[in-house]
């Protein structure tokens, strides 16, 4: 009995591993594969180009047409088109004979009506213009929303903003307006702390239906994370407000980026530091850039080249690496950081992953590599 129960829970152990698993975009000799977090290839370098995986599916190049693959590197989608982009709320947007389409991860095209240009499906609604407005399609093909709005920007946590004439709104992806069109301007992204904006020449914050006043304030940021407290601007010094638009530490520095983990990073002159969100100076600005801290409580810093510190300031990985987002939206994350329990870092030998002790993942540099992202 104890054996069945064993070889039973190791057998959910590696189903769940399996569909947990993460893979990386690299390319080594000119072809492009896919390793797991132990540097290993799950599947070798062999295709001429590949995308990242998205919905459980790569595209990849065989004798110049895309197709989709699996984790397991078979094909899911035979290579028949042009061009392909990602997966997202199950269908992507392809070109075959000079026609685009929606496929979902079977290859089924999607019946949609007809529009002048489709946009990707993202957050379960995908763009689609008609007489020169744009609407919304579901992923059943119906339409969410009649063509209305002059522009609508990318969807993000199920938000977008919108404009109308000269102005701009949000709406979220069933297509309600949740902040009127009557701004100026209006931030990209939604949060529940609030969203920044320009309404008869004032910047504030819109908040709970009302847009809260900056007194002050010629430019405002918008809120990264959880965190309470954003950046604005005012008479060319910068200090962090509320969401009632309240001045919570006061403009005194040149440059600011968002909170997070408690801290802040904020420059005076050429020197970056980090304060803590009472506006105490905690680690001294000492830095040519600073970046927000990621989840596990690292923070790319910079002097003539990239490194990292902890929470308490102590440089944890010393600074000789570059560093750049590359194609971390996948994953539901933008940071140049840490994503999850690693950071994506180039040097002249090629790029490569750390963790957080600044050891190489599998002690290897590839001549290029795209953050991990899922295959479910």
């Amino acid at each position: 009995m104890r054996t069945k129960i064993t070889l039973l829970l190791m057998l959910t152990f590696g189903v769940l591993a399996s569909y947990a698993q993460e893979l990386a975009l690299v390319r080594e000799g000119g072809k492009f594969g896919y390793i797991d977090k132990s540097a290993n290839y799950v599947i070798e370098p062999q295709f001429e180009n590949a995308k990242t995986f998205s919905n459980g599916l790569a595209a990849a190049v065989q004798d110049k047409k895309w197709g989709f693959i699996d984790p397991s590197g078979k094909w899911a989608i035979e290579p028949q088109y042009d061009k392909v982009k990602y997966f997202d709320s199950g269908y992507a947007v392809v070109l075959k004979d000079d026609q685009w389409h929606y496929i979902d991860t079977s290859g089924k095209v999607l019946d949609v009506p007809s529009a002048e240009k489709y946009y990707d499906f993202e957050d379960g609604v995908a763009l689609f213009k008609q007489n020169d407005k744009i609407g919304l399609l579901g992923t059943d093909g119906k339409v969410v929303l009649e063509p209305t709005f002059d522009e609508i920007k990318k969807f993000k946590d199920r938000h977008a903003k919108v404009r109308q004439g000269e102005l701009w709104g949000m709406i979220d992806n069933t297509g309600k307006v949740v902040i009127p069109v009557e701004y100026e301007e209006i931030g990209n992204e939604y949060n529940p702390a609030g969203v920044e904006g320009k309404k008869d020449g004032a910047f504030g914050i819109v908040h709970n239906g009302t847009f809260n006043v900056i007194d002050g304030a010629d430019k405002v940021w918008g809120f990264y994370g959880d965190s309470g407290l954003t950046y604005a601007r005012s008479n060319k010094k910068i200090g962090f407000v509320d969401s009632t638009g309240k001045w919570v530490i006061e403009p005194q520095f040149d440059k600011a980026r968002g909170f997070s983990n408690g801290l802040a990073p904020v420059s005076s002159g050429k020197t970056w530091g980090y304060i803590n969100e009472n506006g105490e100076m905690v680690i001294e600005p000492q830095f040519r850039d600073a970046e927000v801290f990621a989840e596990n409580g690292m923070a790319p810093v910079k002097e003539k080249q990239w490194g990292f510190i902890d929470t308490s300031g102590k440089l944890v990985i010393p600074m000789e690496y570059d560093i750049t987002a590359g194609l971390a939206f996948l994953s539901g994350k933008d940071s140049k950081g840490f994503i999850g329990d690693l950071a994506r870092v180039k040097t002249k030998q090629g790029w490569g992953f750390l963790d957080k002790n600044g050891k190489l993942l599998g002690d290897k540099w590839f001549e290029n590599a795209e953050p991990f992202a899922s295959t479910k």
